[in-house]
């Protein structure tokens, strides 16, 4: 990626609704922070992983058809 595609893609974030953009900078800043040292989680983010982790251990996943179902209902 050019220099002049990312000012490109920033003017165009500028045109965003205020809700699209607050996410974009929490987005940025996250990926500036991943480059930064080790990833500090809250608590609730770590209960948040730990239970991925056990439906991973556990073989708990969704089906084909329940994934299907929520590109079908969150389609744009």
């Amino acid at each position: 990626m050019t220099k002049e595609q990312i000012a490109a893609i920033f003017e165009r974030v500028k045109t965003w609704p205020e809700d699209r953009q607050e996410e974009a900078v929490e987005m940025l800043l996250a990926f500036e922070a991943m480059g930064s040292g080790p990833v500090v989680l809250s608590a609730s983010e770590r209960a948040g992983v730990e239970r991925g982790l056990d439906d991973l251990r556990n073989r708990r996943f969704a089906s084909q058809e329940a994934i299907a179902d929520l590109f079908r209902r969150h389609k744009s």
